[in-house]
């Protein structure tokens, strides 16, 4: 079973919407855009990292996925014209870049590939949300933690968030999470630090979550 917790866009750079465009910055936990919200852009994070999030009637938040220095956001709701699904706010500070219609169009006749990657992005989220929705419904707490922490791992096989981070991806509480990750630790499957878990042994943690 997948999960995908940690939107990876295909392999190619989005730095093209960059060039020419005046960026806004904007300081950590700030709001992005609202959920319900209708706008007519979408974004790209020029640097900093960014937690895309679901409000829920009672005011409760889940967090959805997170967007990294070089990806794009926001982009659902910029092409079917409906108000926003999701809200967007800064971990870190961030620089990110505005795109709206004018701009995407020229670039798409510039370069008409451009709109079949852009496809593939959008794919990409409906199959990460799909997978999401799969593995909150059939796996345990601990294995869906397990698949989070392989799927947010960087190259070095560190995860950069908090508890109570993976505790609203995992759909549990932070002590829930703190026991689980000491019960992988004590198994020799990782090491906690700080506002980060460093993986020593991904293969086993990824096997537990496919059990």
């Amino acid at each position: 079973m997948a999960h995908n917790f940690h939107f990876v866009e295909p392999d190619f750079s989005w730095s093209f919407l960059d060039e020419g465009q005046p960026f806004r910055h904007f300081s950590s936990h700030q709001l992005v855009y609202l959920q319900g919200e209708t706008d007519d852009c979408f974004y790209y994070l020029k640097k900093g990292r960014v937690c895309i999030f679901l409000i829920s009637d009672e005011g409760d938040e889940k967090t959805v996925t997170f967007r990294e220095s070089g990806s794009i956001f926001g982009e659902a709701a910029f092409f079917d014209g409906k108000p926003r699904t999701t809200s967007a706010r800064t971990i870190t500070d961030c620089q990110i870049v505005s795109i709206g219609r004018a701009e995407l169009t020229s670039l798409f006749r510039q370069d008409p590939s451009l709109a079949l990657q852009m496809l593939q992005v959008l794919a990409k989220t409906v199959r990460m949300l799909s997978g999401q929705l799969d593995t909150m419904s059939f796996l345990s707490a601990d294995r869906r933690i397990a698949g989070i922490l392989v799927s947010l791992a960087n190259t070095e096989h560190t995860v950069h968030n908090s508890q109570e981070e993976l505790g609203n991806l995992a759909g549990v509480t932070r002590i829930t999470v703190n026991r689980v990750l000491h019960s992988f630790a004590e198994k020799g499957w990782l090491t906690l630090q700080y506002r980060s878990v460093t993986l020593l042994d991904p293969a086993a943690l990824t096997a537990f979550a496919k059990e």
